[in-house]
């Protein structure tokens, strides 16, 4: 017994010591990793991995958080008592393998970038939380081809390759964001998500209609926010954090906070996101040399409540008065894994702010005085329920596969009065949108060098809309109630509309060889619209019931060839279809005098494109350089144009005379561009990346500019990083818009929010500028990280592109990042 009992105790010594060995490996190759530096929270115990990768952790206790850390590759954090979960092996990525990661968007399925043949551009959560943007407009504007144009805080429409709008689809955990009323002209749907939910964004640049259909002219956005997963062990886990941002240029709060529970059978994940926004401070250095440009001289302090005859002088004229405004964002998800090969995700999310200002409405003049007392948007809200079975049921006819049920609902409000009058005017949105997706995969050969996914996607979309007009009753400055209600013309079908959509896709992907990947697709799209107008006050349409029916086939080829490991060449035609949606048909509104109408007789358009690419690696894939070239032919196109309703080209409109204009086809256009750009490690520590990109639109029919063309535009970053401290200089700019490339008749360019110059009674067009950020965040603890950003650093006065509100001046932003 006394021999058992001493081989018992010997064999509980050894798995005690060697529980406290790790053994550190390259994912990819599975190779041991040398001198990888292990440290705790305190850095008061550090050892060091051996030739074979592995590593003595008896010194740690089991309550440290151990980093794992080495110059070639990312850094790894884990709970020492949480290691026995991963059975003692850590693996590490190469930071390399960054510039050749995975894909989820572009097949709606996991695929390596080397396969991937369309521009795609990707962003983390790590590097959102280094950007420390306000909203995802703001994210978006940070990654490479994109322009975002904002209207007023509290928006921010993201242009690709010179289309945005309802010509960009954006999407979030694979359920489409864009709806039957999203606009031709500038959208804020984009905010709606908040940055500080987002686990990454992957951006695909080019028509995309094959893997998701009508509205991807210009390329897809999709947001994936933060998901819980279940624990494979026994041992229960609760993760939380706490982040929270000031920024000075507009007084900014952000506070978010989470919380993630995780064991065996199910997992959650919830977070409350709230941003609180003052008034926006333009820069003061204008070396543009426009003095007076976007001053704001005067503003109206009406609101719901308060009254007043009189605008009021602004005090300090860089301050863009009634552009605060709030936000609250909450997300709450739940994974339950129904057996080994199935797992269901149930999702929620929720978005809301305060009333938000149109800061270009309200800067409006009208016989030298401001036009508008009041314009705002009420709250804008969104709201989304999804339930996600994810199959993987590893048959030959199927491999995996995703069914995505969802339900949104999207309430938006507008609402204005002009300052000559006391008749307010109210217009209601309310929108339903059920969807359903399928996607599924098979891999046609046990090596997955040819695979073929298909799938198919059902949505509805239901809009009630009404509009009414109240006439204030004021004493003094207060608004006390309303002597009167009227009839006002709804924004859109005021007896009801929807649209339907129906759609199947294949796609094939296959490996011709070692070097070469071939990808091609095909996708059968129908839509069904139906409108119907009661009050035919204000519009007498031809037909006042419409039913619209429109199909499509669209195509991709794509072929990606790597003639050495330092070469990738990319190749791809597609086709794109959108179907005019209710805003396109259906729409009545005002802007600068002219009212847009609803054209009952509008067809789809089409995109035709060709681009072809190049990337060179560079130091073992540390470095790398890449250029996209492209050529889309819009056919059919849609743009705004003068038009006729009644046998006039004229109408009355809230009281006044204004142009007929309506969304009309047009014959052929063309836009044409090119993305240059760099990404890598210029050693150990230093690494650096930045593009330039050229955009120009032109109708073949009308020989006029196409709207939302940005000008040429570009960004070059440096960084320096070590163990705890990363810090970046980046440098954007902007070429200079003439007025003669922008389309002065559509009204998307707002021209009038160029400067303007008296003698020759012209815009000037947007001027060009240039702008230095910095931005550093320190490890503090592992559990405590430190940010501190400076925008616009030498406060330069700017506008975007077809932008009305002023950019940022400059703005000190502080963050904190806490993982408790």
């Amino acid at each position: 017994m006394r021999v058992l009992r001493v081989i018992i105790i010997f064999l509980l010594l050894s798995v005690s010591l060697q529980a406290q060995q790790v053994k550190v490996l390259e994912r990819e190759s599975n190779f041991p990793i040398e001198n990888v530096t292990i440290y705790n929270d305190s850095n008061n115990t550090v050892v060091y991995t051996n030739k074979k990768g592995i590593a003595d952790l008896t010194a740690f206790s089991n309550s440290d958080v151990i980093s794992f850390n080495h110059l070639a590759f990312i850094e790894y954090e884990i709970l020492k008592k949480n290691l026995g979960i991963i059975e003692f092996v850590v693996y590490l990525n190469k930071k390399s393998e960054r510039l050749n990661e995975i894909v989820l968007s572009a097949s709606k399925g996991k695929e390596s970038r080397s396969r991937v043949a369309e521009q795609i551009d990707i962003i983390s959560k790590e590097e959102i939380k280094k950007l420390a943007p306000q909203t995802s407009a703001d994210l978006l504007a940070s990654l490479p081809g994109i322009k975002v144009q904002k209207t007023q805080a509290g928006g921010g429409s993201p242009v690709l390759r010179g289309m945005e709008a309802n010509r960009v689809l954006l999407v979030v955990d694979g359920v489409r964001m864009n709806n039957a009323i999203y606009r031709t002209g500038h959208l804020q749907n984009s905010i709606t998500v908040s940055p500080n939910i987002i686990e990454r964004t992957e951006v695909i640049f080019g028509p995309s209609s094959v893997i998701y259909g009508s509205d991807a002219l210009g390329g897809v956005v999709h947001y994936y926010t933060k998901t819980p997963k279940v624990t494979t062990t026994n041992v229960n886990q609760v993760n939380t954090s706490l982040y929270s941002r000031f920024s000075s240029v507009n007084n900014e709060f952000t506070t978010e906070g989470n919380i993630e529970l995780r064991n065996k059978k199910w997992a959650s994940y919830t977070s409350i996101s709230y941003s609180e926004f003052g008034n926006l401070k333009m820069g003061k250095n204008r070396t543009h040399g426009f003095e007076d440009w976007g001053k704001v001289f005067d503003y109206s302090t009406n609101t719901n409540t308060f009254y007043t005859e009189n605008s009021v002088t602004n005090s300090n004229v860089n301050t863009q008065e009634n552009t605060d405004y709030n936000q609250t964002d909450v997300l709450q998800k739940i994974t339950i894994p129904l057996s080994k090969k199935t797992e269901l995700l149930f999702n929620f999310q929720y978005s809301t702010s305060s009333n938000i200002n149109r800061f270009d409405n309200l800067a409006t003049y009208f016989d030298d005085k401001l036009k508008y007392a009041e314009w705002y948007y009420g709250p804008q809200k969104r709201v989304l329920l999804s339930s996600q079975l994810k199959i993987n049921p590893s048959k030959k006819w199927l491999q995996k596969g995703t069914i995505t049920a969802a339900f949104q609902n999207i309430k938006e409000s507008r609402i204005d009065r002009r300052f000559s009058s006391l008749d307010r005017y109210y217009s209601f949105e309310n929108l339903d949108v059920l969807s359903l997706n399928g996607d599924f995969f098979v891999p046609i050969t046990t090596s997955n060098d040819r695979i073929m996914s298909y799938g198919f996607e059902v949505t509805h979309n239901k809009v009630n809309s009404n509009a009414f007009g109240r006439t204030l009753e004021v004493e003094g400055n207060t608004v006390v109630g309303f002597s009167n209600q009227f009839i006002e013309q709804s924004r859109y079908p005021d007896g009801g509309s929807t649209y339907t959509s129906f759609a199947s896709y294949v796609n094939y992907r296959q490996d011709i060889s070692s070097k070469s990947t071939l990808n091609t697709g095909i996708r059968l799209s129908n839509t069904i619209l139906t409108a119907k107008w009661i009050d035919d006050t204000f519009i007498t349409l031809p037909k006042p019931d419409i039913s619209l029916h429109n199909s499509a086939i669209t195509a991709t080829l794509g072929y990606v060839y790597k003639p050495t490991v330092k070469w990738q060449l990319n190749s791809v035609i597609s086709s794109g279809f959108r179907s005019p949606n209710i805003d396109d048909v259906g729409k009545v509104r005002e802007k600068s005098g002219n009212v847009t109408v609803p054209n009952i007789n509008l067809k789809p358009e089409y995109a035709y494109s060709f681009e072809t690419g190049a990337v060179r690696y560079f130091n073992n894939r540390k470095f790398h350089t890449g250029l996209n070239v492209y050529y889309t032919l819009l056919d059919n196109y849609i743009t705004r144009d003068f038009f006729e309703i009644n046998n006039s080209t004229t109408i009355v409109y809230n009281g006044e005379e204004g142009n007929v204009m309506a969304n009309v086809n047009k014959n052929n256009a063309y836009i044409v561009g090119s993305t240059f750009s760099f990404k890598g490690y210029l050693s150990a520590n230093w690494f650096t990346k930045g593009s330039l990109t050229y955009t120009k639109g032109k109708a073949y029919d009308t020989n006029l500019p196409l709207s939302s063309i940005p000008p040429l535009f570009g960004d070059i970053e440096i960084g320096y990083q070590n163990d705890r401290l990363q810090t970046i200089f980046l440098w954007k700019f902007n070429a200079k818009k003439d007025i003669k490339d922008y389309n002065l008749i559509a009204g998307i360019d707002n021209e009038e929010q160029t400067p303007y110059n008296s003698i020759t009674d012209t815009y000037y067009g947007n001027p060009g500028w240039s702008i230095f950020n910095f931005n550093t965040n320190y490890k503090l603890k592992n559990n405590i990280t430190l940010f501190m950003n400076i925008d616009n650093i030498f406060d330069v006065h700017y506008k975007e592109f077809a932008s009305a509100i002023s950019s940022p001046g400059r703005n000190v932003s502080l963050s904190i990042l806490l993982n408790l």
